[in-house]
């Protein structure tokens, strides 16, 4: 406790109070051998409400960052000690074509934060896409978007047709009409052969390939989308475009 005696007041009560939540023993014990602690701490407090509140709000911003940090080192760990090939497999892929620099994006058609990262992705491949390869894979999250794995099935049948980007850009561009009357239409805007198409997705390759990919997302320990990994190095959600550029700086300088 004496080290925190050059500390402001305020500062000084709420470094004891998050010491007394994590319970360690020296400072229950200075705790209990001071009576007037918690009205100490309580009048602190009401003098200084604002910056109590900043404070606690910053503590929690810099514990919900190091979660992240640690979450992010033990993807990219996982993804380390997977084959180059298991990871790209034969999955959808535009862009780069020497593979030095690979972003594989895990993505739900039905999914609004992969929606917004559509965007973003677009505008990153369309200035990187001679030196980057995208490579996409499919993790519907059927719970919450009852489309998602349809969306999945007929994209997957698309790609059959050497036309999966642009029926991937036309899910992602009306996500509320996603449903059996739209993956006819645009599967027919595209020129696709309706029958190899319907009979494609409704395959059991069909299934296996999106299964693949979910079984993939398992072993890396990914449950949400979108999650993006650039040569390994993860980028989650709908993050930012300097996010990408930051993970692009970084892929460029390993070795």
């Amino acid at each position: 406790m004496k080290a925190i005696v050059s500390l402001r007041p305020w500062m000084r009560a709420l470094y004891v109070v998050l010491l007394c939540i994590g319970a360690p023993a020296a400072a229950l014990a200075d705790a209990a051998a001071d009576a007037a602690l918690e009205a100490k701490i309580l009048d602190v407090i009401r003098q200084h409400p604002k910056e109590i509140i900043e404070a606690v709000a910053g503590y929690q911003r810099q514990q919900a960052e190091a979660r992240m940090r640690s979450a992010e080192e033990q993807l990219r760990a996982r993804v380390e000690k997977l084959d180059r090939t298991e990871l790209l497999g034969d999955s959808p892929a535009r862009g780069g074509p020497d593979g030095k620099l690979v972003l594989v994006e895990f993505s739900d058609f039905q999914c609004p934060y992969c929606k917004r990262a559509f965007k973003t992705v677009q505008n990153f491949m369309q200035a990187h896409g001679k030196e980057v390869r995208l490579v996409y894979k499919h993790l519907p999250l059927s719970d919450m978007h009852p489309e998602a794995g349809n969306a999945a099935l007929a994209a997957w049948a698309a790609h059959q047709q050497g036309k999966f980007w642009e029926y991937h850009d036309k899910l992602f561009a009306a996500p509320e009409q996603l449903g059996e009357a739209y993956y006819v239409g645009v599967a027919k805007d595209l020129g696709l052969d309706m029958k190899k198409f319907d009979e494609d997705r409704n395959s059991a390759a069909a299934r296996q390939a999106i299964d693949a990919d979910v079984g993939l997302a398992g072993r890396l320990g990914i449950d949400a989308t979108p999650q993006f990994l650039l040569n390994g190095l993860p980028i989650t959600g709908a993050a930012p475009p300097e996010e990408f550029e930051k993970a692009l700086a970084r892929a460029k300088q390993a070795p």
